[in-house]
This record gives C-alpha cells, structure tokens and sequence, in this order.
C-alpha cells in the first residue's frame, strides 16, 4: 500500500518521454536493416541514460526509461504474448485535437488464439533501468481491456474463446507470470495504463460499444473487475497503480465525459494502491467523483498537460489541488501530467525543453504543497 515517502510520490509521471532525434533516427535504420538489433539496443541504451538523468535533475523519484523500447504503448506490449496480433484496422472513432485536427486510430490488436506468456516482455528492459538509477524504477505496462472493448467477439476470436472468461483468466495469468518475473528482478512500483475506464465516460463511445452488442455498464464492472485480478498478482512490497486515459496521440484526444458514469465501479479495488487521473482540461468533468475513492488509496491529479505548450501557472495549479481537496483528502494526493509524452513513438506536438520545464514544474508545486516531491 502508499505509503508517505513511497510511491505513487507527491511529484510523479505517467511514463513516456519524447523520443530524442538520434533514437528516432536509429529505428528508422534499423526498420530498413540498415544497423543491426544490437546496434538500435546500443541507441536505446544511450537515450535511457540521458532520460534518466533529466528525470533526476527534474527532482522526480519515480524513474522510467520513457518507453523507449517501445514504439506504441499497448500494441508492443500485447503483441508479444502469443494469441494477440496486430491489425492495422482502422476504429469507428477518431483522434481530435482542440485545433480541429484529426487523425485514426489505427495498429489496435485481435485475440486470434490462446494467450500465453511464453517469454518475459519487460524484464530486460526493466533490469536496464534499475541499472541507470539510484531512485525508484517504474513500469508501466498496458491494462489488456482495450483489446476487448475495441469489438467483444470481434476482436477476442469466439473460436479461440467460446467463453470470454477464460479469456480474461488466460489474460490475468500471463500477466501474473510478468510481475513475478518483474518482482523478483526487484520492481516495487508498476503501473497499469487502462483506456477503458476514462473511454466509457464518454457517450459517443458508449454507442459505438452498443452497436457492437455490448453492455457499457457491465463492461465497467467486468474490466474493474479483471485490472483488480491482475493487481492481486504484486507481491508485498510491490505498489500497483492505474492510470486512466483519453486518449492521447500527437496531442490529439477521443475520450470524454465527467467519470461519475465509472467511479463508483471503476475506484473501488482493493489490490490497486492508486490512481493516476486525467484531469487537464474541462472535458474531464469535475472533481466531485473523488468522493467514491476509498480514503487509503493515493490520488495522482494529472492537471499539468502533456499535450499543450504552455507552461501552467502555479497558482492555477494549487487552485485545482484545493479543488479536488474538498472531495478526497489533501495528504492523500498528489500531482503529474494527465499523461505520458508520448504514448507512441511519434510524441506529442511540444518540445523536449518543455517537456524538462514541465516536469520541473511538478515537482516545485508538490514540494510548495506537501514539503516534498516525494
């Protein structure tokens, strides 16, 4: 469980980090076989040590390797368990960017047989962190909701899953083999980033589930439900946390809606010591649905955007903790971006030196507040 001084911490981060130049260069070569694997290692290798660093002098505790292995947040991660692929289909519904702009969301995943671990997915890479840090290395690894949300019996094959349930247990095991390996290579800080909570706010993707066949208000229950299984699965020792999101894609969105619609069955788990909510923009309703979160849980408010240039003014920022302290306990909150940088390798539309200024930004606010970034 959270404790004071342990994670999630006062100053935190929802993970992503923009890709730097020579990184984005170096797949780019290696997509064209240009250099070998254990060359674009050597890049993402060199990229880490310099993320780590800006995380540290930023002041932060909680420490990422800014997904740098990782060219999209979810599909990567889901892919390599066996039984889940990649379609490069396109969804009924699109990105939005507050400036008009729009782009498909494309590379979701299908459940075309059993799921099986048959290899650890972070373990090198978390190994490699530790190694770069003396602060607290986070994983942070992708709820497997999304796969199923996307279209039911569509997208989960009712040929390799007659019955969904086994699916979700075949689902929650593969993960448990994965925080145990991660566990015992010493990981005490895991994050789960979870889309379906935030999306089934929203009424339009509401309608589209329904067209699918599906019960928005059961799937609610049903994913709470299954992120707690998974949850279940840390050791002691091992803080788990959620982090919400509505979508987050060249600084572009598709979620939104107030989270009464999922609080009461979305906030109420018993393994998750925490959660990370988007609350940057009015689209995020407001914070009254805090008062549906047990009191022993932490509260990251993501007010600081990841999306827009401008740097938030302080004052701003403690208005809002004030805000949400009338509905949720101040020495149980904390404060972070409402996401990561870039949840794909393409990054969100700012710069590295706000990003840095961004992250600063943070952990100056947390310590005004609370005495401490940690």
């Amino acid at each position: 469980m959270s404790h004071s001084g342990g994670p999630p911490f006062r100053a935190d981060h929802v993970g992503s980090l923009l890709r730097p130049a020579e990184l984005r260069n170096a797949r780019t070569k290696a997509d064209r076989g240009e250099i070998t694997p254990a060359e674009l290692r050597m890049a993402e290798d060199a990229a880490i040590r310099d993320a780590v660093a800006l995380q540290e002098r930023a002041g932060l505790h909680s420490i990422t390797d800014g997904e740098f292995r990782r060219g999209h947040y979810l599909v990567d991660f889901m892919s390599a368990l066996d039984g889940i692929v990649p379609t490069h289909t396109s969804y009924a519904l699109s990105f939005r960017g507050d400036d008009g702009a729009t782009g498909e969301t494309r590379s979701m995943l299908s459940v075309n047989g059993k799921v099986r671990r048959s290899r650890p997915i972070m373990l090198d890479a978390f190994r490699f962190l530790k190694s770069a840090t003396s602060c607290t290395p986070k994983v942070c690894i992708p709820s497997p909701t999304w796969v199923h949300m996307r279209g039911g019996s569509k997208t989960v094959s009712a040929t390799a899953y007659p019955d969904v349930e086994e699916f979700w247990n075949d689902i929650v095991r593969a993960f448990h083999e994965e925080i145990k390996d991660l566990a015992a290579a010493g990981c005490s800080y895991l994050q789960l980033d979870e889309i379906s909570f935030a999306f089934l706010c929203d009424q339009n993707i509401r309608d589209r589930i329904s067209a699918d066949g599906l019960d928005s208000d059961r799937l609610i229950c049903e994913y709470a439900r299954v992120v707690d299984r998974i949850a279940a699965g840390a050791p002691e020792g091992m803080t788990v946390t959620v982090h919400t999101c509505r979508g987050n894609f060249q600084s572009m969105w598709m979620a939104e809606g107030s989270y009464d619609r999922v609080a009461e069955a979305a906030f109420v788990q018993p393994s998750v010591d925490g959660y990370f909510l988007e609350y940057d923009t009015e689209r995020a309703g407001g914070f009254e649905p805090l008062r549906h979160i047990p009191r022993n849980k932490r509260v990251v408010l993501g007010v600081v955007s990841s999306k827009k240039p401008e740097l938030e003014n302080k004052d701003d920022l403690k208005r809002r903790i004030d805000e949400a302290a009338k509905y949720f306990p101040l020495e149980q909150l904390c404060l972070s971006p409402q996401c990561g940088f870039a949840s794909t390798h393409h990054g969100n539309r700012i710069t590295e030196d706000v990003e840095r200024r961004k992250l600063a930004l943070i952990v100056e606010v947390a310590a005004e507040i609370w005495g401490s970034a940690a």
